[in-house]
This record gives C-alpha cells, sequence and structure tokens, in this order.
C-alpha cells in the first residue's frame, strides 16, 4: 500500500516536470528577456555609432558579431534590438490576449445579441490578411511605437477571442455554472471564479503561440521598411538593412535572423513540451 501511495505520488510529480527540452528552450527564453531588460548595460558601442571603417566587417575581438553596411557594431545593434522585438511582441501579444479572452468568455455567458454582435466584429477582423492589415494601417498612422503595438494587438485580438470563447462555451454548459447562476452569482464572479481557471491551462499556450505569430509579423513588418525606424531597429530590419551583404556571407545578416530564429523555436518547443498535466488540461 505504501509503495504505491509512493508510486502514485511520483507519477503525479512527473506529469508537472518540465523535461530537459523544455528546461533549455526556457533558458533560451529568460535569457533573451534578460537582454532586452539589461541591452543598454551590454551594449560596447552606442546603437547608431559608426566605429568601423569597413562595412559588412568580419567577426574580431571589437566586434564580436561584425559590423554592418555602415560600419557599426552588430553585438550593439541586436542586443538593442532584442528590446523592441520581446518588447513590442510581449505588450502587444499581452493586450490581444487579454482583450480576446475577457471578450470571449463575456460572449460566451452573455450570449444573445452580444455574442452575435462580437463574433461579427471578430470575423470581420480575422478575414483581413495580418500582414496586408498592418501595412495600411501602419503606413497611414505612422510607424511609432504605439502603432506598431495598436496594430500588432488588433490582428491578433480576433484570434485569441475565438480560441478563448471555444472553451468558455464548452465550460459554460456545466453543472457547477448552473448552480453559480442558481446562487445568484453576478457575470463577474462566473467568468473570474468559474471559467477562467478551467481554461487557463489552453489560454497559456495560445499565449506562447501568438506571441511567436507577432515576433514574426512584427519582423515581417520591419523587413518591408514600415516597422521599427532608424536609428533604432528590430530584428527584422536588421536582417532587411544588411541583406545586400548576405552574398559575402556577413554576419551582419547571419546574427539577426538566428536571433529571430532561437527564441521563436524555443518559444514553441516549450509549449510543444509543457509538462503532461498541464497538455491534459488544454486537450
Amino acid at each position: 500500500m505504501v509503495a504505491t501511495d509512493a508510486i502514485s505520488v511520483a507519477s503525479r510529480r512527473s506529469r508537472y516536470k518540465l523535461n530537459k527540452v523544455a528546461i533549455g528552450c526556457f533558458a533560451v527564453i529568460i535569457a533573451w528577456t534578460l537582454v532586452a531588460i539589461f541591452a543598454p548595460l551590454i551594449v560596447h558601442y552606442p546603437i547608431g555609432k559608426i566605429v568601423d571603417s569597413n562595412y559588412f566587417g568580419p567577426i574580431s575581438r571589437n566586434f564580436w558579431m561584425g559590423t554592418d553596411y555602415l560600419g557599426r557594431d552588430m553585438f550593439s545593434r541586436i542586443m538593442m534590438g532584442a528590446r523592441f522585438t520581446v518588447g513590442i511582441s510581449l505588450i502587444a501579444v499581452l493586450i490581444a490576449c487579454f482583450n480576446g479572452v475577457v471578450l470571449g468568455m463575456m460572449a460566451a455567458v452573455i450570449g444573445g445579441w452580444f455574442d452575435t454582435i462580437v463574433s461579427r466584429l471578430m470575423d470581420a477582423l480575422i478575414s483581413i490578411p495580418s500582414k496586408l492589415f498592418g501595412l495600411v494601417v501602419v503606413a497611414g498612422a505612422g510607424s511609432s511605437l504605439q502603432v506598431l503595438v495598436f496594430t500588432l494587438a488588433v490582428i491578433y485580438t480576433p484570434g485569441s477571442y475565438r480560441f478563448a470563447r471555444a472553451f468558455a462555451v464548452n465550460i459554460n454548459t456545466m453543472d457547477y455554472i448552473t448552480v453559480a447562476r442558481a446562487r445568484g452569482e453576478r457575470l463577474g464572479y462566473i467568468i473570474r471564479s468559474e471559467i477562467l481557471p478551467n481554461i487557463l491551462a489552453p489560454v497559456l499556450a495560445d499565449f506562447g503561440l501568438r506571441f511567436v505569430y507577432i515576433v514574426l509579423l512584427l519582423s515581417g513588418l520591419s523587413f518591408l521598411g514600415v516597422g521599427v525606424q532608424p536609428p533604432n531597429a528590430d530584428w527584422g530590419a536588421l536582417v532587411r538593412e544588411n541583406l545586400d551583404g548576405l552574398s559575402f556571407g556577413a554576419p551582419a545578416v547571419m546574427f539577426p535572423s538566428l536571433a529571430i530564429a532561437t527564441l521563436t523555436i524555443s518559444v514553441n518547443l516549450l509549449i510543444d513540451n509543457l509538462p503532461q498535466k498541464i497538455r491534459d488540461r488544454s486537450e
């Protein structure tokens, strides 16, 4: 009996443990987050300062990631670029998921005309190609950081809404929701205490995926020239402005591309390797 209990406890613990892949990916994500926070303390040179007479310079003791098309230090620009890529993407995904999840739960609980109006509005937004929508808004309103955050948040709110609503509709039919209504509980209590805890695991997984989508869309907009503007640059802008050095095998093109890849792949692999218990709740 004791042995059976010990096995049961060990099995429950293992369902919450991160495997080695997840731990490694989590470490990469934390590393890039710390770089984004402490970038001004890490950089060797000011982000816009020309420090080398050679363009597309090689890796050296003074320039750990070479220099760009103007002779600026790529290590400093990539470290500072992490602030824009990670910062803008994180703020945008927080806004998008918060709005989408709250509206999705409200639509599921209230139903009726509110559900119909909000769902049709979200369907209209999600039908517009994301890159085209971003290009039109940013080209018309300018490419300030506030406009970029707003645009990215609007683009990915409908997807988060539909995801949260689908789960909330199923939860809303459960007996304990009926009991809560019979007790006279208010809408806020039902959403906060009954529905949200039961959809939190899949919502967090969706949060990670949407963060990846926003990073890639932001990089794409910057690659097209309507993202973060010079002398500042996110990783997508660094790839675009140094693309002519690709034929030379310049580190100025390869390192920002690797930065985008390591962040997005790490988030994807972390989601794929979430503890078994969390995956079970999200299915």
